[in-house]
């Protein structure tokens, strides 16, 4: 039998056995209850005086099993204390009511982004070997753990890192009012200086010293790659395209609102040398309900995180001996560096489905898949014969 807490204690986590008189040199009634603690059901006794007469027992008996009944079946837990008791709700819960109050925002780009940030917050603790599971979990190891692996796993420039600070501050405040916390264990975490910006693009050199080293070692990987730079999807993005998604007839990819960052649906246009490079692959012999990117980046029935693409960006980064301030993302920022210098600044943000460059051309309209991007060769080339330089 589970019960759940009323007016702000526990819910969906307390479970107990009804109370139950035991006769014997000393009488008490027992009854076992979770002990969140512990992890584990706990008995609990209370004795009866054995002063009184038998039926004065069976009476206390009967009143003290109606008491505790009534009190189990409301939520009590002898276990936690009403202070604590808000701490032991489902740090899920928590996160799910606090996207009901994001829905209810006014601004919809405020929405979007507090919907992002939940997302990979969720992302952040499904990888985890011992994921928080209560809201008390919510303290300043684990947002620090959560705002160094914003930083330094997902390689976010100090800005950036900033902006989920302050969210998860918010997130914190949250929690505090509804009693899930009692302190916000944000306001300890400092802010970073926010220098010029860390990520750095690539050179037409280096980019053609990369696809030089892919096409010999790692051709799946290098798909990925010439994905970021010529189509500018985002890594995220990326890891929830499937093979149905991809147009050969139409030399275009379509990126759903379901995936996109801005919640939009959108036709990319896919360059002539990314398909070259997927036939070559075999990338089309796979079902179209198969995930572009899976498992060392083929092709797979199952989705694989977008962290992949920079776990294996910088063990390349590594072997071409390159700063760190070089990362997956400076793809992106190259492909649309080249691209804007190949056929304007237009085709550029269409094709990186930008809402605006800059106040001059926040109102030019879009043409769908911009055409300039079928045969754009950029300076990441995809050499087919794998003795070649290209240096």
């Amino acid at each position: 039998m589970y019960s759940r807490f009323r007016n702000g204690n526990c819910s969906n986590i307390v479970g107990y056995t009804p109370p139950t008189l035991h006769k014997g040199v000393r009488w008490f009634v027992d009854f076992t209850a979770w002990d969140p603690a512990r992890d584990a059901m706990r008995r609990k006794r209370c004795y009866i005086k054995e002063s009184l007469s038998v039926p004065a027992k069976k009476q206390r008996a009967s009143e003290i099993i109606a008491a505790l009944t009534k009190l189990l079946s409301q939520g009590w837990n002898p276990w936690v204390t009403n202070d604590e008791s808000r701490g032991f709700v489902l740090f899920d819960n928590c996160l799910e009511h606090f996207s009901e109050y994001v829905e209810r925002m006014d601004r919809k780009k405020t929405r979007q982004d507090y919907s992002s940030r939940i997302s990979v917050l969720r992302e952040f603790i499904a990888q985890q070997t011992n994921p928080i599971k209560y809201a008390y979990q919510f303290d300043v190891t684990f947002c620090t753990d959560f705002i160094d692996w914003i930083y330094l796993d997902r390689e976010s420039s100090a800005r950036t890192r900033n902006n989920y600070r302050v969210w998860l501050y918010g997130l914190a405040e949250f929690l505090i009012a509804r009693k899930h916390i009692m302190t916000n264990p944000v306001e300890n975490i400092k802010v970073l200086p926010e220098h010029e910006k860390f990520r750095k693009d690539l050179s037409p050199l280096m980019l053609k010293q990369m696809a030089v080293h892919l096409n010999k070692v790692d051709k799946p990987f290098f798909l990925a790659c010439m994905m970021q730079y010529y189509t500018l999807i985002r890594p995220g993005e990326m890891s929830n395209l499937k093979i149905g998604d991809i147009s050969i007839k139409d030399q275009s990819i379509f990126v759903s609102k379901e995936i996109s960052k801005n919640r939009k649906d959108a036709a990319v246009g896919l360059n002539a040398m990314i398909i070259k490079l997927m036939l070559d692959l075999g990338t089309f012999n796979y079902p179209n309900n198969y995930y572009l990117f899976g498992p060392k980046f083929m092709p797979s029935e199952e989705k694989f995180s977008s962290q992949q693409f920079n776990n294996r960006w910088r063990t390349m980064r590594k072997a071409l001996k390159w700063d760190k301030c070089y990362q997956f993302y400076s793809l992106k920022d190259s492909g649309i560096r080249d691209l804007a210098n190949a056929h304007g600044v237009v085709v550029a943000r269409d094709q990186a489905r930008h809402s605006d460059i800059s106040t001059t051309n926040r109102y030019i309209q879009r043409h769908g898949v911009q055409h300039e991007t079928l045969n754009f060769e950029g300076n990441l080339i995809y050499y087919e014969k794998s003795g070649e330089d290209g240096l």
